[in-house]
């Protein structure tokens, strides 16, 4: 009988179900496609520490959505139909990287810029790109990426009896 009022949320509010996703779901999916398409998987953890806090329902106030914090053109272009569903927001984000990393030659530092400013912009200005907004994100996602290879590179603790 307890069920019954959590089964009717689920029926009248469906995206309830993907706002609750398991931080693990995610963290196995990033993984998987990160593993898949060769990008470092703590690169892609760092950029979803940055835009969205693991948030999958996050919005920003320029209309950025899910996870990875993906406009909805560039949901599209990289086939995330349903922005709000973790596997395709992180599918679609990845490939988004995938194609950065292959534009700027593996350069994170201007994979992160052009994933927060635009690859176009980035791109005509390289390194030399002075928006504080840009620099202060770029060094947010560089910090969060080395606290994940650090702890990516320590051997896991042992506990005795």
């Amino acid at each position: 009988m307890k069920r019954w009022p959590l089964i009717l949320l689920l029926l009248v509010f469906p995206g309830f179900a993907l706002a609750q996703a398991d931080p693990a779901v995610a963290e196995h999916f990033v993984r998987q496609y990160a593993a898949h398409y060769r990008v470092p998987p703590e690169l892609i953890a760092a950029l979803i520490d940055v835009e969205s806090r693991w948030d999958p329902r996050a919005v920003s106030d320029k209309g950025a959505m899910g996870l990875m914090q993906l406009m909805p053109a560039t949901a599209r272009r990289f086939g995330a139909f349903e922005p709000f569903d973790v596997e395709q927001n992180i599918a679609a984000g990845i490939r988004y990287v995938t194609a950065l990393m292959w534009e700027f030659h593996g350069d994170l530092r201007l994979v992160a810029a052009a994933y927060y400013a635009g690859d176009h912009w980035i791109a005509r200005e390289q390194l030399n790109y002075r928006n504080p907004e840009v620099v202060a994100y770029v060094q947010a996602v560089r910090r969060q990426y080395m606290i994940r290879r650090f702890a990516a590179m320590r051997p896991p603790r042992r506990s005795f009896p």
